[in-house]
């Protein structure tokens, strides 16, 4: 058995074969899972004070899409960049509500294509975007920490001991709010901070306008947002699209971290 697993047109025979069992899906639910993060998801509860409509058939939907997509991507013998490219998705009636998609109704979920090229891929999911956040900001930091761990292998080092947190930053200046990337550049004028900041940074806040349950945003505080950065090979980076060219610009990472 094992001599003939090594021809490839058996092998890919006795994979097509496996992919057809029920427990094949496995792959997504468990595996697919674990890779992406997504049993962090149920830990995140936005604050119902700035997200009243959240609530947890929306979490086991974030879920499901992600799961499903993954699910498609290894059944139907997908590029693997397709994580990060592709235009469709699943959702059900709660969830295209969510993203403000309204010809799908129901519990069940349907395939569909997104039409804004800023929801391509994982780093569109409502799942990712949302358990990259905290209960009542999005976080940059995180979000580039997830791209850089869980997409191209390349995890960040832990924070240096005795470094003030992100919270301790002052939240409001002249009796203003500031906004997220606001308090960010303060904290990061630490050196020490910044050397992984520089990294992590302009990862997330490319993703920024994409609030702590993944709906889009134009404004924060009532400050129109400011997602500019530069990555770390000088290229500008402002927005998910172009996050996207980036990363795909190097497209081994992502292939060898999957």
């Amino acid at each position: 058995a094992e001599g003939k697993l090594q021809d490839p047109v058996v092998l890919e025979a006795e994979v097509r074969r496996m992919l057809k069992d029920p427990r094949s899906e496995s792959l997504a639910t468990k595996f697919g899972s674990q890779w992406l993060h997504l049993d962090e998801l149920d830990a995140m509860t936005p604050n119902l004070f700035h997200y009243p409509e959240w609530d947890l058939t929306l979490t086991e939907a974030m879920k499901r899409e992600v799961e499903l997509f993954f699910d498609s991507i290894v059944r139907e013998d997908r590029n693997v960049l397709d994580l990060v490219t592709a235009s469709d998705t699943f959702v059900n009636g709660r969830l295209a509500r969510h993203y403000g998609l309204g010809h799908v109704f129901g519990t069940d979920f349907q395939r569909v294509e997104f039409p804004e090229d800023y929801r391509r891929g994982l780093l569109g999911k409502g799942a990712i975007l949302t358990l990259t956040s905290l209960a009542d900001r999005t976080s940059p930091v995180y979000r580039g920490k997830w791209v850089m761990e869980v997409l191209m292998g390349t995890p960040p080092p832990p924070p240096p001991p005795n470094i003030p947190s992100f919270e301790s930053t002052a939240g409001s200046e002249n009796g203003r709010i500031l906004t997220t990337r606001e308090r960010m550049e303060e904290h990061r004028s630490n050196p020490t901070c910044n050397a992984c900041h520089r990294l992590m940074d302009p990862i997330g806040l490319a993703l920024d306008n994409f609030d702590v349950t993944g709906q889009w945003r134009s404004r924060e505080n009532g400050m129109s947002l400011d997602t500019r950065g530069t990555y770390y090979d000088d290229t500008p980076v402002n927005s998910p699209q172009e996050l996207t060219e980036i990363l795909l610009k190097r497209p081994i990472p992502i292939v060898r971290t999957f």
